[in-house]
């Protein structure tokens, strides 16, 4: 992120340099120096620290490494609106401010953080409220929402960017460790675990490296990972790890960290793409029990699945209506070298037969029809060919060998389609087939977590471009999703207590309407609520314990806060 202020460029003595891409001339500063024992000489480390438009020019415009490697330096007065707006937002800030007392959230953040804690509580709000982490833009949510800073103060874009190159890593880790602290190790729970990864195009951060994210666009990408207790319906803790580091070969340290935060009297529900003989010894070697999805291992699969295929599919005692599949369970050995016998809980859905059937269909009529049109051609076929089909062909000369037909390969193609339909899931831990795909649908938890992530706290791109305010951004977030999943559970259990489901109990549809409770500032100075709340409205607050009540004592005080502060001022 770069400011919309000059300051003056630092002199060469400095390790500065100047590099000019299309038509905009950046300049770098070598922040350290590494021998290479290869070529013999030292070469420099650098980063951006700004830009400017003409190669010769002695200013340019700033960015937070900047503010990072030269904080002594002269920064012209931001320009901040003093004045703060004459209509207030204070639905969303009253839900917010009440999850965070809930939580205690704001006494170990100020433990943590000291006389800036509100500034960071105010940005992980921000984040909620308009989806959005870009620092440059929280002024302009300040202006016109209440604020949790002392004296609910208005800050500028350069405060917020250094507030957030201020934080440091040992603050993150012991937030972690004191909300940890908090919950009951005695308590068995299930924690659901799993990573996404974010691209990234800053070079020089720690921990973005080339690696093998799903949406692949060629860029290096930072990896970064949630724990969620299934059964309080809360975050636990998260992880940052290079790109290049792959999920399976993660686990085991993740776990390490469970077992340093105390949970020890707990399971794991993870995605396939944990699965692995290591991963599942590596459980067992520290007692702890998991629910995981099968990944490869088809003839195991394919076996389980023969051993009990039509016993159960068409019975309604093995129905499960909540998720439209039938269930079965059976006990087997994971491996020849298992010495346990694990559950394995094998599911079949009708529909998602037809639909697996008619791919490996289409993928044979596809092949099929490729053979006919080629028929006396000269053909180098794969083994994916050859697996499908007998192909004959002939000889015309004695390296002149042309293909003439082929016929399908029914028992493979029949070995194929057998498990279509079918999926298993294995538990360490003795439960039927229902328990089973509960727990395991849970990590839909997690998943929302990571969606709400990147689409509802506009973390799809961090904007930073040193390692500390990476650490930072993410610790803010962290502490934003804490907030954001107690909302939306709060608002899925209202709904099933109401047995109706509204369009407007989702977080982004909430936090919109209760946006719209607003207090407005009138002649005398004072601010007065607009109107009365709605019955949208309403809803929404009876799933917070909140009520219309409620709304005008906090809209009274936050009136009497900002009329403090304005007499402190005069």
């Amino acid at each position: 992120m770069y400011f919309d202020y000059e300051v003056k460029i630092p002199d060469s003595r400095h390790g500065i340099t100047r590099k000019k891409i299309r038509g905009i001339t950046y300049i770098y500063y070598a922040y350290d120096h590494k021998y290479s024992s290869d070529k013999h000489y030292t070469i420099p480390k650098n980063t951006t620290i700004g830009k400017c438009l003409d190669v010769s020019s002695e200013t340019m415009y700033p960015n937070t490494n900047f503010l990072k490697y030269f904080p002594d330096a002269e920064i012209p007065v931001t320009q901040v609106k003093t004045d703060r707006s004459a209509c207030l937002r204070i639905g969303a800030f009253i839900v917010i401010r009440k999850i965070i007392a809930e939580y205690h959230l704001d006494e170990m953040i100020g433990r943590l953080i000291g006389k800036d804690a509100g500034l960071f509580l105010d940005l992980a709000a921000y984040s909620i409220v308009t989806e959005n982490n870009a620092g440059q833009y929280y002024p302009d949510y300040a202006y016109n929402h209440p604020l949790f800073t002392q004296g609910m103060k208005l800050y500028s874009d350069s405060k917020v960017s250094s507030f957030i190159n201020s934080i440091t890593r040992d603050q993150c880790i012991a937030f972690q460790n004191e909300w940890n602290s908090r919950h009951d190790h005695r308590e068995k729970i299930y924690i659901s675990y799993d990573s996404m990864n974010k691209n990234c195009q800053a070079g020089d951060l720690e921990c973005v490296e080339i690696g093998h994210p799903k949406d692949d666009n060629g860029k290096p990408v930072l990896n970064y990972s949630i724990a969620y207790d299934h059964n309080n319906s809360e975050p636990l803790y998260y992880e940052e790890y290079p790109g290049s580091i792959v999920d399976v070969s993660q686990l085991q340290q993740m776990l390490l960290k469970a077992k340093g935060y105390g949970y020890r009297q707990a399971g794991f529900i993870l995605d396939r793409g944990y699965f692995s003989k290591e991963n599942i010894h590596f459980m067992d070697k520290n007692g702890y029990e998991f629910i995981i999805m099968m990944k490869g291992m088809k003839s195991l699969m394919r076996d389980l699945v023969l051993s009990v295929k039509g016993s159960f599919e068409e019975k309604r005692e093995y129905s499960l209506r909540d998720y439209k599949v039938n269930g079965i369970t059976v006990k087997h050995q994971l491996y020849p070298s298992d010495e346990k016998e694990r559950y394995f809980h094998i599911y079949y859905n009708e529909r998602k037969q037809t639909a697996e059937r008619e791919n490996v269909e289409e993928k044979i009529d596809r092949m099929s029809l490729f053979l006919r049109e080629h028929q006396g051609m000269k053909l180098n076929l794969g083994n994916e060919f050859r697996r499908y089909f007998d192909l004959i062909f002939y000889h015309e000369g004695q390296d002149d060998e042309k293909f003439m037909y082929s016929r399908e390969r029914y028992q493979v193609i029949d070995e194929e389609i057998a498990p279509c339909g079918y999926f298993v899931i294995i538990t360490s831990e003795k439960m039927d087939a229902a328990d089973a795909l509960d727990l395991y649908k849970s990590r839909d938890a997690s998943e929302k977590l990571f969606r709400e992530d990147k689409t509802f706290l506009g973390n799809r791109t961090m904007r930073c471009q040193s390692n500390e305010a990476l650490h930072a951004k993410i610790f803010i977030e962290f502490v934003a999703l804490i907030i954001r999943n107690r909302i939306h559970f709060l608002l899925k259990e209202q709904m099933l207590k109401a047995h109706q489901k509204e369009n407007y109990m989702t977080v982004p549809a909430a936090v919109r309407e209760l946006e719209k409770i607003e207090i407005v500032r009138q002649t005398d100075g004072e601010y007065y609520r607009d109107y009365a709340v709605t019955a949208t409205q309403k809803s929404i607050l009876k799933a917070f314990g909140l009520s219309e009540i409620n709304v005008g004592k906090q809209a009274v005080d936050i009136n009497e806060n900002l009329k403090s502060c304005n007499t402190k001022e005069a």
